[in-house]
């Protein structure tokens, strides 16, 4: 087996568009003045994620006591609703990691003190904004972890860094939560191309059993993970294998599944676009950055959403990109969050949170907390395709949002119909549907987006559904 990365020595010359970037419109920033810090970082403020429920928007907030629950239904006027104390907390707290799934919210942390174990714990949200309860808080799977992320149409949760109930470290662990309370361990995973063990999965982003697995220093593995007990690895980019290396830290895979964003907690080192379209053979597209040449400017997480990669720079604040053409991104919004002069630390803008059906934007700061940036541009509007007839004006989805069931409804004969979720899974489909309306029906909160094909048309709709 062979690891392969290619790429044409044009494109390493910087190719991102550099037409101007607006700056993002605040809307409110919620914080907490009397919260401690941890002794590491100072950083009272990690992980930020999402909920819509009920018809209600939420921000969910990690901190050195534990997660926070702010309601942002008015997003100028943001309201903590809620508090759940971490299994593990004080100054000794730097991370915290957040997915929900099927009216529950996962919840881990990376540090622990002593007898006192981060734990999983699991969240009920399905009575928000009423009230929600910690259904789960055990340390059997999970004692700590630096990431988690579910693969949802799946009902698979993947584990990074996890240090098990049994005290043993593993690089990836697979659970089954197809039952939310009672996750089952699938298998675990520690290895690279040809067998070579690696010490440590940091991060990594899975889409129906394909798994893009940022591995440090020792770069991108890529790997099938269908069968958890004999996964097959598919190819590795080494850390010396591609420009501007350094810690590979996190990435997305670009809706279509063509192109991996990925970004390296290298201070001065640009992040990349490498395409995937053929997993055994890693190709870099390009690199670009934040806009500035500050040797201390260094990317966190990444998150792609129609057709735009929203990035959380330490110093530099949200950043946010359009992607239409993958090969050249251009970087159209940022804020600073930040007002600390950017230095060889970490500080600043920790994560972000596109997903909210307002289309507003969540972003947290290490030091200054939750951040909520306006909509841009309605930059996640309804579409369809330029050189084909529209069928928006006679296709309706009713009622939309939803509880879960609706009907596709056109003036035009539908043939298909696919509908995907946020992180680009196809959830739903049905090949020949020939008629001129389809119901359909969806089990998990949240936003989706519907492809609909006619004869010569083809339409994308966003869908909610809040049960």
């Amino acid at each position: 087996m062979k690891h392969i990365i290619g790429f044409c020595l044009i494109v390493l010359v910087n190719t991102m568009s550099f037409s101007q970037a607006k700056e993002g419109t605040l809307l409110a920033n919620w914080k907490v003045d009397s919260l401690v810090g941890s002794s590491q970082y100072d950083n009272i403020y990690n992980e930020v994620w999402g909920l819509s429920v009920n018809g209600h928007e939420y921000g969910v907030i990690g901190s050195t006591a534990g997660i926070h629950f702010i309601n942002v239904d008015d997003p100028k006027n943001p309201v903590e609703d809620f508090f759940v104390q971490g299994a593990s907390y004080g100054p000794h707290i730097i991370h915290r990691d957040f997915h929900d799934y099927k009216g529950y919210l996962y919840a881990v942390s990376d540090e622990d003190i002593g007898t006192i174990k981060a734990s999983l714990q699991i969240i009920d949200i399905s009575e928000l904004p009423d009230t929600v309860k910690l259904v789960y808080q055990d340390d059997e799977h999970i004692r700590k972890a630096h990431n988690i992320f579910i693969d949802t149409s799946q009902a698979r949760l993947y584990s990074f860094a996890n240090k098990g109930g049994d005290d043993q470290y593993a690089p990836l662990r697979a659970y089954d939560i197809s039952n939310p309370l009672d996750p089952v361990q699938l298998g675990e995973f520690r290895f690279g191309i040809d067998g070579v063990s690696v010490g440590h999965y940091h991060d990594g982003f899975i889409r129906d059993h394909i798994a893009y697995l940022n591995a440090g220093f020792d770069g991108l593995v890529i790997v099938d993970l269908t069968d958890p007990e004999n996964p097959e690895v598919l190819s590795q980019l080494q850390g010396t294998d591609y420009p501007e290396s350094g810690y590979n830290h996190s990435g997305w895979l670009s809706d279509d599944g063509q192109y991996y964003f990925m970004g390296d907690e290298t201070w001065g080192t640009a992040m990349k676009v490498f395409d995937v379209s053929d997993p055994r053979n890693i190709v870099l597209s390009n690199t670009f950055d934040a806009g500035n040449d500050s040797e201390f400017s260094i990317a966190h997480n990444q998150i792609v959403y129609c057709n735009y990669l929203f990035t959380s720079y330490y110093y530099d604040g949200l950043q946010v990109y359009n992607i239409s053409d993958p090969t050249t991104p251009e970087r159209v919004l940022y804020y600073p969050t930040s007002t600390l002069s950017p230095r060889q630390n970490y500080e600043g803008a920790w994560g972000i949170y596109p997903f909210l059906p307002s289309g507003n934007i969540l972003v947290s700061d290490m030091q200054n907390g939750l951040f909520v940036i306006e909509n841009f541009d309605n930059y996640c509007a309804s579409s369809s395709t330029d050189n084909e007839a529209s069928i928006n004006n006679q296709l309706h989805i009713v009622p939309n949002p939803s509880t879960g069931i609706f009907t596709i409804k056109s003036d035009q004969l539908i043939h298909e119909i696919r509908i995907y979720g946020i992180s680009g899974n196809l959830v739903f489909k049905i090949d020949d549907v020939n008629n001129f309306q389809s119901e359909v029906s969806l089990e998990n909160n949240g936003v989706y987006f519907a492809e609909i094909l006619g004869d010569t048309t083809r339409s994308i709709q966003k869908i909610i559904v809040q049960n």
